[in-house]
């Protein structure tokens, strides 16, 4: 059977005993987990111990988890059984290291897929990796703020009108995608200095390929135009985004979470709650301004086009 090995880590301004103190109880996985974010209706069941839990939902499928051993303010083992989708079980640990006035927190996973899914080990590895990227995010700000700051509102179907744009395209690692983002739409807004009146009232992000295994994406970062000049300056473009039906997320909070909506939003498509337009790249809308919007208020409107 294929193994499977996922390693992740971030580093948490906070004491080990208390970061510790959220990892060996359970209870409060629902506030952090990767998983449960996708699924507010979810049913979870958890023991009073706080030492062993079990869902069961339409998107996250059903399974159980319970606490095999502990070393204070050190390490937690995990025992991990999925039962739906499909059966399967992990290995999982958490390990709190010191350093200095933070602590480095590593989260590890050792499992196998059935041996039919030998094909998508690397792509499998390559999402859990995200999922676990996207909790620690909500655990590092769960501790430190305590509070996490990304909410989803679920705004359903609806027309979007179209929207023609000054965009620049861009190929990154997905790592580094917030800070070439930032430079792209810097480009964008200097352009629109020489050009306000032509400026629309929108922006977007538009997806064009996400290539787990290279763990790179395409995207094209633009501005809505009224009109568009007779004449770009080098590494702009320009294009349409057309008419369609739309089945749009609504996530309210920091860019760095904005990986919850769109994870869930291909979980939906997955489940076929809505008929994805294959033939549409999907794309972010943001209706706050971020140099006017505290990051804990940004409205970002992710769409995906429908049938």
């Amino acid at each position: 059977m294929p193994k499977l090995n996922i390693v992740r880590s971030t580093s948490i301004e906070s004491s080990p005993d208390k970061v510790f103190s959220v990892l060996n109880n359970l209870d409060s996985w629902r506030n952090w987990s990767p998983w449960l974010i996708m699924e507010p209706e979810a049913n979870v069941d958890v023991s009073e111990d706080g030492k062993y839990y079990e869902w069961t939902g339409k998107r996250v499928g059903s399974g159980q988890m319970r606490i095999i051993g502990e070393k204070e303010n050190e390490s937690v083992n995990y025992d991990l059984t999925f039962l739906e989708p499909w059966k399967s079980e992990a290995k999982v640990q958490f390990d709190v290291i010191p350093k200095g006035e933070s602590c480095e927190v590593q989260w590890t996973m050792d499992s196998s897929l059935p041996w039919f899914m030998f094909w998508i080990k690397s792509i499998t590895e390559g999402f859990i990796g995200m999922d676990f990227d996207r909790g620690l995010n909500m655990l590092k700000d769960f501790i430190e703020k305590g509070r996490i700051d990304s909410k989803m509102e679920f705004k359903g179907e609806s027309e979007f009108p179209g929207a023609t744009y000054v965009g620049v395209k861009t190929t990154c690692n997905m790592e580094d995608i917030g800070e070439t983002m930032k430079s792209d739409f810097e480009k964008l807004e200097e352009f629109i200095k020489s050009h306000p009146e032509l400026k629309g009232d929108a922006a977007y992000s538009i997806y064009h390929d996400w290539n787990i295994r290279k763990k790179q994406t395409t995207y094209t970062a633009c501005i809505a135009m009224n009109e568009i000049p007779e004449e770009l300056p080098d590494g702009l473009i320009t294009g349409n985004i057309p008419s369609s039906k739309v089945y749009t997320l609504r996530h309210v909070g920091s860019y760095k979470h904005l990986g919850n909506a769109w994870s869930t939003l291909m979980s939906m498509e997955r489940n076929k709650e809505f008929k994805k337009n294959k033939k549409m790249d999907p794309f972010e809308e943001y209706i706050s301004d971020p140099h006017k919007t505290e990051e804990k208020d940004l409205i970002t409107d992710i769409h995906f086009g429908t049938k």
